[in-house]
């Protein structure tokens, strides 16, 4: 079994950075599909119920594109100064759903 988190997760991203991440999926399978992703705002949060869906701000665009086993996340922007981000991405690689997350710092 492999690790669900991101294997560089935490990163840190300037505010005024936009940035379009990759994920190998080679470690869960190949030739992923049904690609989903969620951003969501953590900072301060205790726990999962208090998680702000921030992907439409962050994220608006939210149409990840597949070459290979590679994954290409659409652009992530406008993150705030001081606050954490928990980016989860799912997919599907043959009959199994898999579901991996990230987290980014947002910086100055």
């Amino acid at each position: 079994m492999t690790n669900r988190a991101i294997r560089e997760s935490p990163v840190t991203q300037g505010e005024d950075e936009i940035i379009s991440y990759t994920l190998t999926t080679t470690p869960w399978g190949s030739s992923p599909t049904s690609i989903n992703v969620i951003v969501f705002d953590v900072t301060g949060a205790d726990e999962t119920a208090d998680w702000l869906n921030v992907t439409s701000t962050v994220m608006p665009t939210n149409s990840p594109t597949v070459l290979g086993d590679v994954i290409t996340l659409s652009p992530l922007k406008l993150l705030t100064d001081g606050h954490v981000y928990r980016m989860e991405i799912r997919f599907t690689c043959g009959s199994n759903t898999f579901e991996t997350y990230g987290f980014v710092y947002g910086g100055e």
